[in-house]
């Protein structure tokens, strides 16, 4: 019998292997961010049955002249791809920026917007926030982020962020005059379909112009992941109940011959049995 590996590690994967990591700026070269864009929506609609999107109208009420700064929970290996496909398909985000640890593994996505981070010292974590601080100077930009700063299980509560948002959210603000902060809740789960789907709720944005940048980070921390967890639970408690209301399709599958067949012949079955 194989034993069960220890899945989840509160030391981010840099600190652990200690190694030396190449930084690499990011850059949007039109040739890389058409083949990132139909390469990560292939590998998210081969495995998905479907991808939607909950209160799309609330990003609307961005500050348009800022750029975006998206944050999600990280739970598992398929949410960068999530929220490259969010920003592009749903977002419409012109240039995109991600941050990725042991980016050496995938040098090439820094040609499509990604750039890494090395957790190995606070110092090296560091230099990733301030280069992105110094990048995010326009408002066609969008950079997605994990607050968690790791990988957590599954709907593992309480949601508890690092105050890189926080930093990023004050920084950009002060240095280009504001930014927009976008919570989006995302979950996985098996609905109705042979595959899973990807659900996303977006909240209201959180708008942070220079003239209010000058908060206490911890606080700020603390009270964005009180009310992003509130979002999560209420998503979380929707979709226990089947309530799927109000989600828009980014994609959805169409269905193979067999479950279409399966389908028409519940149809026929329900007419029969239906009172005269």
């Amino acid at each position: 019998m194989i034993k069960s590996e220890k899945l989840y590690s509160d030391i981010a994967p840099t600190r652990l292997r200690n190694r030396k990591e190449k930084f690499r700026k990011a850059r949007n070269i039109p040739f890389w961010v058409w083949v990132a864009d139909r390469v990560f929506f292939r590998m998210l609609s081969h495995r998905f049955y479907a991808l939607r999107i909950q209160n799309l109208e609330l990003y609307e009420k961005r500050n348009k002249d800022y750029p975006c700064v998206f944050y999600a929970t990280h739970m598992n290996w398929w949410d960068g791809i999530v929220g490259y496909n969010l920003m592009r398909r749903a977002f419409k985000v012109r240039r995109v920026r991600m941050m990725i640890e042991e980016m050496n593994r995938f040098p090439l996505f820094s040609l499509a917007g990604a750039f890494p981070i090395n957790k190995a010292s606070a110092q090296e974590a560091m230099k990733s926030l301030k280069y992105i601080v110094d990048d995010m100077n326009a408002s066609d930009m969008g950079l997605w982020i994990f607050p968690q700063g790791i990988v957590r299980p599954p709907n593992n509560r309480p949601i508890e962020f690092q105050t890189g948002l926080a930093y990023i959210g004050q920084n950009i603000a002060k240095k280009h005059g504001g930014v927009n902060l976008i919570p989006v809740a995302v979950n996985y789960t098996f609905l109705r379909e042979d595959r899973p789907e990807c659900l996303a709720v977006v909240s209201e944005p959180i708008i942070i112009t220079k003239e209010n940048a000058d908060f206490d980070r911890h606080e700020f921390t603390q009270k964005i992941q009180t009310e992003f967890e509130r979002v999560c639970d209420n998503q979380l408690k929707c979709l226990s109940e089947g309530d799927v209301t109000g989600y828009e399709y980014i994609f959805r599958q169409e269905l193979p011959w067999n479950r279409k067949l399966e389908k028409k012949l519940k149809h026929i079955a329900l007419d029969k049995n239906a009172p005269v």
